[in-house]
C-alpha cells in the first residue's frame, strides 16, 4: 500500500481538457456554431484551421478572434466541391501536419467531431423542413458507421446534435462581429437557446484527453428538448 498524499495533477481540469497540443480543422468556422468552436479551441491554445466559403467572413473572424493563446489560420473553400477539398487538403498539408488522418494516428489519437442536429432524432418535421431533418438523421448515423470503420485505429468519431443555437440559419443574419443573436426564450425545458460556452465545453471535452475513451456517441446539446418531443429513441 502506498504512502503519502495522492498526486491528483492528472485529474485537474487543466489536464483532462487540455487542447494546447491539438491541431484542428473547423469547417464553417467563421460564423454560428462553427465560430463558437473556433473560439473555444483558440482560447485554449489549439492551432485551428478555419474553413469557410466566404472570404470576408474569414477575414473578420481572423481580425476579431485570433487573440491567443492558440492560433487561427483562415482557409477559403467549399467542402461541397471535390476539387476544392483536394486543394484545401494540399494547403493544410503544406502548412501543418503531414499525411492523412489515419497515418497521423500512428503517433497520437485523433478525433472527428460531427455537428448534426436534434432534427435528425425527433419525429417532428422541423417546421416542414423534411429534407433538412432527413439529412441530419443520415449524418448522425454516418457517425456510427465511421466510428465502426475506424474502430481498430486511434481515430474516434462522435457527434454533437444541437438544439437551437444562434446562427445565420436560426436568425437569418450575422452581426458585424460575425455572431448571431436570439433575444427571446425557447420552448425547451431550459427556456433558452444554447450559447457559446455550452458548445465550448462540449467540443473541448471531445477533443481533449478527457474525451478520448468515447466513441460513436451522440451528444444532444439541446436544453433537454429531446426529452419533451416525440423522439426516435
Amino acid at each position: 500500500m502506498g504512502s503519502g498524499k495522492a498526486d491528483n495533477e492528472q485529474l485537474k481540469g487543466s489536464t483532462l481538457f487540455d487542447v494546447s497540443h491539438v491541431t484542428t480543422l473547423v469547417t464553417g468556422g467563421a460564423t454560428g456554431i462553427g465560430l463558437m468552436i473556433t473560439q473555444a479551441y483558440v482560447a485554449n491554445g489549439a492551432k485551428v484551421y478555419i474553413m469557410s466559403r466566404r472570404d470576408v467572413m474569414l477575414k473578420k473572424t481572423e481580425e476579431l478572434y485570433n487573440t491567443g493563446p492558440g492560433q487561427s489560420i483562415p482557409l477559403q473553400g467549399d467542402v461541397s466541391d471535390k476539387n476544392d477539398i483536394k486543394r484545401l487538403y494540399e494547403e493544410v498539408s503544406q502548412k501543418g501536419p503531414k499525411g492523412t488522418l489515419l497515418e497521423a494516428t500512428t503517433r497520437c489519437t485523433s478525433s472527428i467531431i460531427n455537428v448534426s442536429s436534434i432534427s435528425g432524432a425527433v419525429k417532428g418535421n422541423s417546421g416542414s423542413q423534411f429534407a433538412y431533418a432527413s439529412s441530419k438523421a443520415a449524418f448522425t448515423y454516418l457517425t456510427r458507421i465511421l466510428a465502426t470503420t475506424f474502430v481498430q485505429t486511434k481515430v474516434s468519431v462522435n457527434c454533437i446534435a444541437p438544439g437551437v443555437f444562434p446562427s445565420e440559419m436560426t436568425t437569418g443574419e450575422s452581426g458585424s462581429d460575425n455572431k448571431s443573436v436570439i433575444d427571446k426564450g425557447m420552448s425547451n425545458p431550459a427556456c433558452r437557446p444554447g450559447n457559446y460556452f455550452n458548445m465550448a465545453a462540449t467540443v473541448l471535452f471531445l477533443a481533449s484527453p478527457g474525451g478520448v475513451f468515447y466513441n460513436a456517441q451522440i451528444l444532444y446539446l439541446d436544453g433537454r428538448n429531446t426529452l419533451v418531443q416525440p423522439a426516435v429513441n
